[in-house]
């Protein structure tokens, strides 16, 4: 297939508010990702909560093959009819790659049919994710695990379907475990949540983060020779008798 176009949303809120953030992010983490998967050799660009329709009009949406989100403390500032308008994308087949806090994000509540709620504490501690599906593009060059020296903690239960297949599974240095690679298929397009990634610590530098993302992009894009189903009204393989009322409604 051609080359993947990617679109890099970021709310930019916490890079222009904090400093710590804004240190290690000073053009903002859709910078830092748009950059790495560029370097992955993806066409890349990027959009942001304070633009006109968040950056992510009919036609930038219309030239995005993968959608990055990420999003945390400006959730219910995103306009309803564009959360619409990616949804319908998504089931058009868009591919969607969640990031971090963007659990609780309109549009992936919206396709995920739950609160997506979870546990979670700050408190800079070691997260070893383990490769729990060796065999998955999204896993390709990682070894049994990656490991992040600083990392928020989230815990199960993270309220969500059971993902169609789960790639990463994080066992924190405080103890508990979190689902944080999970694949889904919603209408024709495929949906990669992937939890590693708080504002306060350098993930998104990470080269084997970075790895993860471009493998990400790669699986959820889509595919140009894919089936395309036949809906709407349609007719019979097979002759029928259509001689009396039967097809009146």
């Amino acid at each position: 297939m051609s080359t993947p176009r990617v679109t890099v949303w970021n709310e930019f809120v916490h890079e222009r508010e904090n400093d710590t953030v804004a240190e290690i992010y000073p053009d903002g983490i859709h910078a830092v990702i748009a950059d790495a998967l560029e370097s992955a050799g993806f066409e890349t660009r990027t959009a942001t909560l304070e633009e006109p329709e968040h950056g992510l009009s009919e036609e930038v949406l219309a030239e995005t093959d993968v959608l990055s989100w990420w999003g945390h403390t400006a959730h219910d500032e995103v306009d309803d009819a564009v959360v619409e308008r990616v949804h319908e994308r998504v089931l058009e087949g868009m591919g969607l790659i969640v990031l971090h806090s963007g659990h609780f994000s309109k549009i992936f509540k919206r396709l995920m049919g739950t609160t997506c709620n979870l546990k979670w504490r700050e408190a800079a501690e070691r997260e070893r994710l383990w490769v729990v599906e060796p065999g998955h593009p999204i896993a390709a060059g990682i070894d049994d695990y990656l490991e992040l020296e600083e990392a928020e903690m989230y815990g199960e239960r993270f309220d969500v379907p059971a993902p169609e297949t789960l790639v990463f599974t994080s066992w924190f240095e405080g103890g508990e475990v979190f689902r944080s690679g999970c694949c889904y298929r919603r209408g024709s397009g495929k949906v990669f949540y992937f939890r590693p990634g708080h504002e306060t610590y350098p993930v998104y530098h990470d080269e084997p983060i970075q790895r993860v993302l471009a493998n990400a992009v790669a699986w959820a894009a889509p595919d140009d020779d894919r089936p395309r189903p036949v809906q709407g009204n349609h007719d019979p393989l097979e002759e029928i008798d259509t001689s009396d009322d039967r097809t009146v409604h």
